[in-house]
């Protein structure tokens, strides 16, 4: 209705989002070929949600409408889980319906052969001496051309090298051309051959023409995720030991490193006892899910229980948190990972409780992030703000999961045990394991670390050997974790070293105790790092805190965003925009919101005394930034009545969306006459407003340091 057939929904604006009529987000418009990108990727949720008549339309119409030619930069990574995964389970799903007799009697395996002609366009992109693919290529002219643009770069994250081997292996079995699974399997060697020997773990990015790593920290999240992920799916589908035995390596060092319960941290590959970082990603929340997979269920329900507590605090997860549980990045994309991981532990443990954080979910996403056009990501969790984004793996995904999670088997029209998900969720056939098996497999089996045999588990994990006849079993295992987050996490970010300070020894100098002025403490800083492992280890320590603590005191220096809210009728308080705030003004964090119409200002400027004051007196000002400070046109529109006003950005294209957090600055006079609350919107943002005027005259907002219940 609103944005087809570009790639994506922009739900605040009501429009599709097409590439490079937008102003450009970076690295996240990779995803966008032009290619109806929502509509591949959401086809099989399509079946799943038993809306065979328009699924039968979808196919249709991307037979009928999408280009796969291209002269469009994109990511290798997204597009073949998005793009190539997204045709290959419409295909699957598309030939079990002919099969069944009733929709798709027409289809002759169109699908796959658009799966197989992207498969091609993917190909040059292997073309380095590794065999690991470039991260980006030209749909239309591949790699290196001039007119390409784009085979320049010389690095690549794990996950973008080795989560490949699902879609590529599935191409190859369905079609019979065995090029597709041989690169996905070189560059999955490659990976494997360059694991750091001695911990087994990998780092986050990797030089594609050498092979060393660029980034060298390891955990679960961005960057790494899914290449564990495929390790242990690939064995699922295709059968072939050597990649369980590669994924329980890893595994192993994994939960020896990197999983301290229920945290999962990230460490330095070649030093896995020291953190690399203090705060956790949102794509981590996948973790739980695979751990069901590999039936270690403990910690799954540990971590996931503690990302739980998080989404009970901020609604949603943030992008990022550090480990006592404060937002780091304020940003939600409606990611699906915990409801995946939440549907795999239910279907695990039986256990209603997931049904419970499953009904809070779609109660969050209704409640804070549905708006009248589709459902918008969050811009900031603390502040219910939004973003004009609805990535396509929202439908591809979170819907999918979300509706599994409450369906009975009858509510399926298929047996969703006969397929395994990709990391997009797509759904491929475990037949193909037996289908079109001519790839030469390397034997590598020696080269594996001699691990407890309880590692290696040759089957999917049985729920009743699991939870014999015990369902508190999980329950007991939650309970201790229940006000982890209110309390905080009871275990630190460095392993400290207990022993030593029950024995008397002093405890190594912090930074927040430092002082410049202190001979002792300048004593202490001159050993680290010299005298002892353990010396380095605290210099380590004590350079990380120094730099989070000289990070923290930048930030308290800024004043988080604000929320302008639309209240009144379509919009109902669903349209959040994230507001600059300003260094005058009532301080909307310590008294209560602002409510209020809006009205336009003149001069629209308000840089001098207003000649409509009867317009806005008693109501919310909207002003144009530019041609004096902003205390004068607080100033103006406070002396003609205004409640309250938004100061519109005069940068045509401006957005919150690609900019920072702008605040307002005063006049380097004293303020303390302005007594009104002010807010900045970027032009887009104030484009919102200024055209629901136009269209239903009467706009009512209201100004606050957090958005208010719907």
């Amino acid at each position: 209705e609103h944005a087809y057939p570009a790639d994506e929904l922009m739900p605040l604006t009501c429009r599709g989002r097409v590439r490079g009529q937008e102003p450009s987000r970076g690295d996240v418009d990779d995803a966008l070929g032009k290619f109806s990108l929502t509509l591949i990727d959401s086809l099989d949720t399509l079946v799943v949600l038993n809306k065979t008549k328009e699924f039968e339309d979808a196919v249709r119409k991307v037979l009928r409408d999408v280009n796969l030619d291209n002269d469009v930069v994109v990511s290798v990574f997204e597009t073949n889980i998005r793009v190539l995964g997204g045709l290959l389970g419409g295909h699957s799903l598309a030939i079990m319906l002919k099969e069944k007799g009733e929709y798709m009697q027409w289809y002759n395996d169109e699908l796959l052969q658009m799966a197989k002609q992207l498969g091609y366009k993917l190909l040059p992109a292997f073309n380095t001496t590794s065999g690991l693919p470039y991260p980006r290529i030209n749909l239309k002219f591949g790699i290196r051309k001039p007119e390409a643009r784009t085979g320049t770069e010389t690095d690549t994250c794990t996950a973008c090298a080795g989560t490949l081997i699902l879609e590529f292996a599935a191409l190859s079995r369905f079609t019979g051309a065995t090029i597709f699974e041989e690169y996905a399997r070189k560059a999955l060697d490659f990976l494997w051959e360059k694991r750091q020997r001695s911990s087994n773990l990998v780092g986050v990015t990797i030089n594609i023409h050498t092979g060393d790593w660029v980034r060298k920290d390891s955990g679960v999240g961005a960057g790494i995720d899914s290449y564990y992920e495929y390790l242990l799916k690939a064995y699922v589908l295709l059968g072939d030991d050597s990649f369980l035995e590669r994924f329980n390596t890893h595994y192993d060092a994994i939960m020896r490193y990197i999983s301290q319960p229920p945290l999962l941290l990230d460490v330095h590959i070649h030093k896995p006892m020291l953190n690399a970082r203090t705060w956790m990603d949102a794509l981590l929340a996948f973790f739980p899910g695979l751990q069901v997979l590999k039936g270690d269920i403990r910690p799954a329900i540990e971590t996931h229980e503690m990302l739980y507590q998080v989404i009970k605090k901020h609604n949603f997860l943030p992008e990022a948190f550090t480990t006592d549980f404060r937002v780091h990045w304020a940003q939600h994309p409606l990611r699906p990972e915990f409801a995946e991981s939440t549907y795999f532990l239910y279907k695990a443990t039986g256990d209603p409780y997931y049904l419970e954080v499953g009904k809070t979910l779609i109660e969050n996403l209704n409640k804070y992030a549905r708006v009248p056009c589709g459902f918008a990501a969050m811009k900031d969790v603390r502040t219910g703000s939004h973003e004009d984004r609805m990535d396509s793996f929202f439908l591809a995904e979170m819907f999918k999961y979300l509706y599994l999670l409450f369906a009975d088997k009858e509510d399926i029209i298929f047996d969703i045990e006969d397929y395994i998900f990709t990391t997009e969720a797509h759904l491929l056939p475990l037949w193909l394991s037996t289908t079109n098996q001519r790839i030469s497999k390397k034997n590598t089996t020696s080269e594996y670390t001699e691990l407890d045999d309880s590692n290696f588990d040759w089957t999917c994990p049985n729920t009743q050997i699991l939870f014999p006849n015990d369902p508190l079993y999980a329950q007991s295992i939650r309970e201790p974790l229940k006000n982890v987050v209110d309390k905080s996490c009871p275990r630190g970010i460095i392993r400290v070293r207990e022993e030593s300070f029950r024995s008397g020894a002093k405890p190594p100098l912090r930074a927040r105790d430092f002082m410049a002025t202190n001979p002792e403490h300048l004593e202490i800083l001159k050993k680290m790092g010299a005298a002892s492992s353990i010396d380095a280890e605290d210099g380590l320590r004590f350079m990380q805190e120094m730099i989070e603590l000289s990070s923290q005191q930048q930030k308290e220096q800024q004043l988080p965003p604000r929320a302008v809210q639309i209240v009144s009728h379509p919009f109902f308080g669903r349209v959040v925009l994230t507001a600059g705030p300003a260094q005058f003004g009532l301080d909307l964090s310590k008294h209560k919101e602002t409510r209020g119409f809006v009205a336009s200002s003149k001069p629209y400027n308000g840089c001098s005394e207003l000649t409509n004051p009867e317009a806005v007196m008693g109501k919310i000002a909207l002003i144009q930034r530019g041609q004096c400070m902003f205390a004068e046109k607080a100033r103006n529109i406070q002396n003609a009545g205004a409640i309250g006003g938004i100061v519109i950005d005069d940068n045509e294209g401006s957005s919150s969306d690609t900019a920072p957090l702008f605040q307002m600055a005063g006049d380097g006079k004293d303020t303390d006459d302005i007594t009104i609350p002010m807010l900045f919107l970027f032009s887009k943002e104030g484009s919102i407003i200024l055209d629901a005027i136009r269209e239903y005259e009467e706009v009512e907002v209201l100004l606050s340091d957090k958005a208010k219940d719907r």
